[in-house]
């Protein structure tokens, strides 16, 4: 396994549940979930609001949501962002989505009955949205500034998923690329110090921007605010040092350090996989995103 691609919400089921069935008598449906949030932006203010995920729910955990889901009933779910991509059959136009695919799924509710909450633990009555990759960098970071003076940064990471198809017991792989979106003083270092082909981990919250274009046409786009970046696959004294430590009480040869590059800057290093390379081009304008 060489990437990550996890996701997990706590919120409340919004609608009814229905479940369809596949050609193969598999049962399938679709959550529509919402998640509140508070939070506090780089001006200090405090935003609440709402954000609604979709989650696909396959086989038995989708009989169970359909028996025991309600509208309103609180429910956490865990699984991976995957984007679908197809033609609009009216315009032609190449449309796309982004939804959960659910591996676990818990229903939260107890058997009484949702209760009050106390108005005074209001900060442990947080949601959960929560959001983590470890890719590779597809292209340059993007730096842009608010108008009202803020820097926001925008990258593509890409991941990788692989299986194995059931009926032909063939390894397949798909590739999924996500808009990462990091805010302030983060967005200056990774602008400073990551590059493309570079590997990292990136960690926030998932949301989903809509909008309509000059032509009245609804337009949407599914973004992480990382707020933890972490570059990786580069060198550390500290743990390099340790390693040092523990080979030599095993016994075996530490680990030879070249004086060439003993000061040297440690290099940006990309990962032995390949990354598909793609085109992108931004339809999010700073001075558009809502913080």
């Amino acid at each position: 396994m060489f990437s990550l691609n996890r996701v997990e919400i706590i919120g409340y089921q919004t609608q009814p549940v229905v479940t369809r069935q596949t050609p193969g008598g598999a049962s399938v449906t679709d959550l529509n979930v919402v998640v509140p949030y508070a939070f506090q932006s780089n001006k200090g203010d405090m935003i609440q609001g709402k954000s609604f995920h979709t989650v696909t729910i396959w086989g038995s955990m989708a009989d169970v949501a359909a028996q025991y889901l309600r509208p309103g009933s609180q429910v956490y779910l865990s699984g991976r962002l995957q984007t679908d991509n197809w033609d609009d059959e009216k315009t032609k136009e190449k449309r796309s989505k982004t939804k959960i695919v659910a591996m676990d799924m818990i229903m939260l509710d107890p058997k009484d009955g949702q209760g009050e909450a106390p108005a005074s633990a209001a900060s442990l009555v947080n949601y959960l949205n929560r959001a983590e990759v470890i890719g590779n960098v597809t292209r340059e970071p993007e730096m842009r500034t608010t108008t009202g003076g803020q820097s926001v940064l925008t990258i593509g990471v890409a991941t990788n998923e692989r299986w194995k198809d059931k009926a032909t017991g063939e390894t397949k792989e798909r590739a999924e690329f996500h808009n990462i979106v990091i805010w302030g003083d983060l967005a200056k270092a990774v602008q400073s110090s990551v590059k493309k082909g570079q590997r990292l981990f990136a960690s926030g919250r998932v949301q989903t921007r809509t909008w309509e274009t000059k032509e009245g046409q609804k337009r949407a786009t599914t973004e992480i605010i990382a707020d933890h970046v972490t570059m990786l696959g580069l060198k550390n004294a500290d743990a390099m040092s340790a390693v040092s430590n523990d080979a030599t009480r095993a016994g075996m040869p530490a680990p030879v350090r070249s004086e060439q590059n003993e000061h040297a800057e440690p290099a940006l290093v990309a990962a032995s996989s390949s990354v598909p390379e793609i085109k992108y081009e931004s339809e999010i304008k700073a001075e558009d995103l809502p913080f």
